[in-house]
């Protein structure tokens, strides 16, 4: 008598796979100006079905921006009949991207790279000046501050008189009368 040895059989789930999901029977089902919607919701069953997500529930898989452009690149009559995916799975989400990324695709991925870079360029940038003009504020002292105060006061009230001066002005002065619009006249073409 040998003992049996058990065996745990565990669901081992997939984090990540690639697959080539065929749409052509399920676009093949619905009106000319449905076709995309349809594929788009088709890809979504067909990884709900095969990454097996808990019932089914097409609302956990997200798909990438570029892979919703290829889709819809030929607009929502003519889909591609079939599409090559990768779908990873982030704890309950799915996230599906392309596998093969077309050229215009990837001229887009490096402008918005570049977008990014320049960005983070300007923020530490502004980091950069922000730090040494904190360090003069504080050598300031008591009476350059009260100095500094003085001059925003007297040149508050001198930009106040100037404005006064110039609104008075204004209501003296009258407008040249206007104009009335001539249009101009219409000529018969010559033979």
């Amino acid at each position: 008598m040998t003992a049996k040895k058990t065996k745990k059989v565990t669901k081992k789930i997939a984090q990540e796979r690639e697959y080539i999901i065929p749409l052509r029977r399920e676009i093949s089902k619905v009106a000319r100006h449905k076709k995309t919607p349809k594929a788009v919701k088709a890809i979504k069953q067909f990884l709900a079905k095969h990454m097996r997500v808990p019932e089914k529930d097409i609302s956990k898989i997200k798909l990438d921006i570029y892979l919703n452009q290829e889709i819809w690149f030929r607009g929502i009559k003519n889909p591609p009949t079939k599409i090559k995916v990768k779908a990873k799975r982030d704890g309950e989400v799915i996230r599906v991207s392309l596998v093969d990324i077309p050229d215009r695709i990837k001229f887009q991925l490096a402008r918005e790279e570049k977008k990014k870079k320049s960005a983070e360029d300007i923020k530490k940038a502004k980091k950069t000046e922000e730090k040494p003009i904190e360090k003069k504020s504080e050598e300031k002292t008591e009476e350059e501050k009260k100095e500094e105060q003085e001059k925003k006061q007297a040149g508050s009230e001198l930009e106040k008189k100037v404005a006064d001066t110039q609104a008075k002005e204004a209501k003296h002065t009258q407008a040249a009368p206007k104009q009335p619009k001539v249009q101009p006249q219409r000529k018969a073409l010559q033979k």
